[in-house]
């Protein structure tokens, strides 16, 4: 690996800049298109974000459009190739997959751009292309070992058996996941979540990642999945074959505890953790770490639900805020139910907002972590900073491909 790339490559890349701001979405929509003509590379990505939404090609034209602006200042991608390593590894992505990445982007950029894609060009992002790639491998093969050298560590995929499965809401199920081969396991950082495969009858290798619901141990994982409304990819196929088919005993395929939305155990600086509905599980695991381990932490738990029906992990929710000192739980309904009684199952009427925010958590010193739907993400991530949170302390995480969800100014 080079130590720099040349300045004919960055001039180059910059100068293409205006054409991916144009043709972004359509390079890499064609550049999946050829990946995912080999089958076997194919089963290596979560197909879920690659449906009419177009999810995932997004995701992928905004992380290389940035590349290109910031090119000669890769320092500020730095927390982006964290986010995309750690993803790797979820899914079990190996150097060797590099290459197959590499054909199809350059002949996406060919077949989309067409003459315009001199071989300058094509040898510029060629190199360009290399350069990312070594980092991200250096960056995972550091992870790999790290996991593998831990306590109950592994790199991979590990056979986890269903020892217990529970209903949390009408919708959401937790499922216990404890390794087939008895020894322990890693004990994660609360936040983080585990990559899965699964054989789904008729429709082959699916993967998945979901976040761990329970706070850190070396006996076992949780995970706490929502029943999408309509199977299909996507959206639901996994969510509804876990549902209907994962009982007790079913052998499940898992990659270690992965993620850098996580919380730090050893600080006791004041947290805020916002979800709204299934958006709840990386934050039970920090309320289970923190409760176990700084009890008495200043800790702020603002949950969103639509009602008691959906509302998941309710009594868990309450227990951990009556043993720890410190955690303060308090719950909005979007719209609250007769049988939804204020001041017992919920304490606002509507939807968490940046203005009761800031009247009722301490804006001034405390790191926000928050979770849930992209409209709820946006809102609250762009009202927090208009109150003055720097962005250095708002951490947030959603079930998709990572985007930037800051409102351009």
């Amino acid at each position: 690996m080079t130590d720099a790339l040349s300045l004919a490559t960055i001039q180059l890349i910059k100068a293409t800049v205006p054409a991916l701001e144009v043709h972004g979405l359509e390079i890499t929509k064609r550049m999946y298109e050829r990946l995912f003509q080999d089958s076997a590379i194919k089963d290596l990505f979560n197909q879920s974000h690659h449906g009419a939404a177009d999810t995932q090609p997004k995701a992928l034209a905004d992380a290389v459009l940035a590349y290109g602006r910031h090119i000669d200042n890769l320092g500020v991608l730095g927390g982006a190739v964290e986010r995309i390593a750690q993803k790797h590894v979820a899914l079990n992505i190996l150097p060797e997959h590099y290459p197959f990445v590499a054909q199809a982007l350059l002949g996406a950029i060919q077949d989309v751009l067409g003459d315009a894609a001199t071989p300058e060009i094509c040898a510029a992002w060629g190199e360009a292309y290399w350069f990312l790639a070594e980092i991200l491998i250096g960056r995972e093969a550091a992870v790999y070992r790290d996991l593998a050298s831990q306590p109950g560590g592994w790199n991979g995929w590990r056979d986890f058996i269903v020892k217990s499965v529970a209903d949390e809401s009408e919708i959401i199920r937790s499922f216990v996941l404890h390794p087939a081969d008895g020894k322990v396991v890693i004990r994660h950082r609360p936040g983080q979540y585990l990559g899965f495969l699964f054989d789904v009858p008729g429709y082959g290798t699916l993967k998945r990642n979901y976040s761990i619901s329970c706070g850190p141990n070396d006996q076992s994982y949780q995970i706490t999945v929502k029943r999408e409304a309509t199977p299909g990819i996507p959206p639901g196929l996994v969510s509804n074959w876990l549902h209907d088919q994962a009982t007790l005993g079913t052998i499940i395929k898992v990659t270690p505890p992965a993620g850098d939305f996580f919380l730090e155990q050893s600080e006791t600086a004041p947290v805020v953790l916002i979800s709204g509905g299934v958006g709840l599980t990386p934050m039970m695991s920090m309320l289970e770490a923190i409760s176990a381990t700084t009890p008495e932490r200043p800790t702020w738990h603002i949950h969103g639900a639509l009602n008691g029906r959906v509302h998941a992990m309710a009594a868990r929710m309450r227990q951990l805020s009556t043993q720890a000192k410190g955690i303060h739980t308090h719950i909005f309904y979007a719209s609250p139910e007769a049988g939804d009684l204020h001041g017992e199952h919920y304490d606002e009427a509507g939807l968490i907002n940046a203005d009761w925010l800031a009247r009722h958590t301490p804006i001034a010193d405390a790191t926000y972590f928050l979770c849930g739907p992209k409209p709820f993400l946006r809102s609250l991530i762009n009202g927090l900073a208009a109150k003055g949170l720097p962005s250095i302390r708002i951490r947030y995480e959603f079930f998709g491909p990572t985007e930037d969800l800051t409102v351009a100014t």
